[in-house]
């Protein structure tokens, strides 16, 4: 990946082609969820059960049009979308499947909140945009899991975390929500 210095030298600033393979491994996790998703939510029994295994299949469509939005960006930039996706795993207990989307889709809003700015960095503001949008929807994901698994809301603010008991309120990224980018 090829990271170059802005002009103050305060914040490295990424090429377009380092920002195609970012978004290639974002794709790549979209991939997976999609995948995730369709098979946890078949997979799930019982009774308590029910809502949640709704709820996936409405969250598989939703990670379908993410990868469809990541991967005209990709395009966009002048890459080639990726085939592949991330590995899915798998488990018997219903409670370790949702555990599993729920890191994943913490590390995904990690990934995506970078990615805002790196965008803006790169004076790709209509791509950020696109990228905000699916944070939104990725965030309702991550808090309808944790609220499926009765624990408070992973703060993902900074790496590590989760669970931390801070209030996550402030947590996401809004419309309205200034980012700061070395001139």
């Amino acid at each position: 990946m090829s990271i170059q210095n802005s002009h103050c030298d305060q914040a490295p600033v990424i090429t377009r082609a380092a920002l195609v393979d970012l978004l290639n491994e974002d794709l790549a996790g979209e991939y997976q969820a999609i995948i995730s998703y369709v098979v946890y939510s078949q997979v799930l029994k019982g009774a308590q059960y029910m809502n949640i295994a709704a709820e996936l299949k409405i969250h598989a469509a939703e990670e379908l049009q993410h990868a469809l939005i990541i991967a005209g960006q990709i395009d966009y930039l002048g890459g080639t979308p990726i085939v592949s996706a991330k590995p899915v795993k798998t488990s018997a207990n219903a409670e370790d499947m949702l555990r599993f989307d729920l890191e994943n889709e913490n590390e995904t809003i990690r990934r995506y909140r970078a990615r805002v700015g790196q965008c803006e960095a790169l004076g790709e503001f209509a791509v950020a945009e696109q990228i905000r949008d699916i944070l939104v929807q990725e965030q309702d994901h991550q808090v309808a899991l944790a609220t499926a698994l009765g624990i408070k809301i992973p703060d993902v603010a900074s790496s590590g975390a989760e669970n931390s008991g801070k209030p996550t309120a402030s947590a996401g990224v809004r419309r309205n929500d200034a980012v700061a980018i070395p001139s």
